[in-house]
């Protein structure tokens, strides 16, 4: 019999794992010795907050991105072929969702076998139904161009499907955040509506939305953190 594939919840920082994580995935993640993951070094600092005795050296562990072989990622199956339970996991969050981890389960799907979502946060969500904007109709566009004038292109396209009903999410890296907030504030019409959801889950956590004419007024300070848009 096969194995099946959890897909497991990780922090979106911090060390307050027993807040965010529930107690059952917390449970299955610990008797689990396969995993695919998107970063190694960070999942064996996870599995060693959850449970400091957690036997890394008797754990295996396959790395996913977005460079990894279709070949490969074949071969990270065998364990589950041969009977073993593997765990997905990205660096941050919910595997799957602005994370090479997809691929994997895409082939499992292919493969017959079984995949198991475990609950836990998603900062992308998570900013979402924090925003008060259209949780109905919505996409995620992951991240942006770097260049200033793709970036604000692609600020003006997302800004013409927002105001057609349909709520705009997307990210950036921490160090860019500041840019990305001028060329929003540069580009996006006084009166469209931006939630800026900020290091969602963590004693710093700050959620606000606001027209763009306000945010004008009152410019955080985004530089180094985890930040959400959602614009509508």
């Amino acid at each position: 019999m096969k194995g099946r594939i959890y897909l497991v919840p990780v922090t979106l920082g911090g060390d307050n794992f027993k807040d965010v994580i529930p107690e059952k995935v917390i449970a299955i993640t610990k008797r689990l010795r396969f995993f695919v993951v998107e970063n190694i070094r960070s999942t064996r600092r996870f599995l060693r907050l959850i449970d400091k005795g957690f036997p890394i050296d008797e754990s295996v562990f396959y790395e996913l991105s977005e460079h990894t072989v279709e070949k490969d990622i074949s071969h990270f199956l065998e364990p589950v072929n041969n009977g073993h339970d593997m765990g997905l996991m990205s660096e941050a969050g919910l595997p799957g969702i602005a994370d090479p981890g997809a691929r994997l389960v895409a082939l499992a799907h292919q493969n017959k076998i079984v995949v198991t979502p475990l609950s836990g946060p998603s900062s992308i969500i998570m900013a979402l139904i924090s925003s008060g904007l259209n949780g109905q109709n919505f996409s995620f566009n992951g991240y942006l161009p770097v260049k200033p004038p793709a970036r604000e292109a692609k600020l003006r396209e997302l800004e013409r499907k927002a105001h057609e009903g349909y709520a705009q999410i997307f990210m950036e890296t921490p160090y860019r955040n500041q840019k990305m907030l001028e060329s929003i504030l540069v580009t996006c019409h006084k009166d469209s509506m931006l939630c800026i959801a900020v290091d969602i889950t963590l004693s710093t956590e700050s959620i606000k939305t606001m027209r763009i004419s306000e945010w004008k007024k009152n410019i955080p300070d985004l530089k180094d953190r985890l930040v959400i848009y959602v614009l509508q």
